[in-house]
């Protein structure tokens, strides 16, 4: 048998990567820049709502508005170093998907037009949780596992 047939195994003795699992960081990545980009949004919608309206404070909801925008930063820079395969990109990403559980369930237990913003919101942040943590996207990232930090010279 030649070495073109010989199937090879990552030295972790793990299976080779599929394709979806090469594309795990970028799916991951896609969720973290759409919370991103939703925290824009409303971040945005508030304090223009706070500039043309009549809110009861009007220094807090400015000052709610641009927290959300700082805010924003977190997944947008998360998604960022997903896409470009860092492994330090994620902590901050899957720090992101644990605030959002409890926010999504705060949503989910509100009245009125909330309730489908929690239920979209708790799916995205399982969703981005369970690809994060994958041993594919693990792998795909260059993260090394714990007693696995010196092998990487040999």
């Amino acid at each position: 048998m030649s070495s073109e047939q010989t199937p090879t195994a990552p030295p972790d003795g793990t299976t080779a990567p599929d394709g979806i699992a090469e594309r795990r960081p970028a799916y991951a990545a896609a969720l973290a820049a759409l919370e991103g980009l939703a925290l824009v949004a409303v971040g945005g919608w508030m304090s223009v709502l706070a500039l043309t309206g009549a809110p009861d404070d009007r220094s807090q909801a400015v000052t709610g508005g641009v927290t959300l925008i700082m805010l924003a930063l977190l997944p947008l820079i998360a998604a960022r170093g997903l896409l470009a395969r860092r492994g330090w990109s994620r902590g901050p990403a899957v720090i992101t998907q644990i605030i959002a559980l409890p926010v999504a369930y705060n949503l989910l237990v509100s009245d009125g037009v909330a309730i489908p913003a929690g239920i979209v919101l708790a799916v995205v942040a399982v969703t981005a949780l369970v690809l994060l943590v994958n041993p594919g996207t693990t792998r795909a990232l260059g993260i090394r596992g714990p007693g696995n930090a010196g092998s990487a010279g040999r």
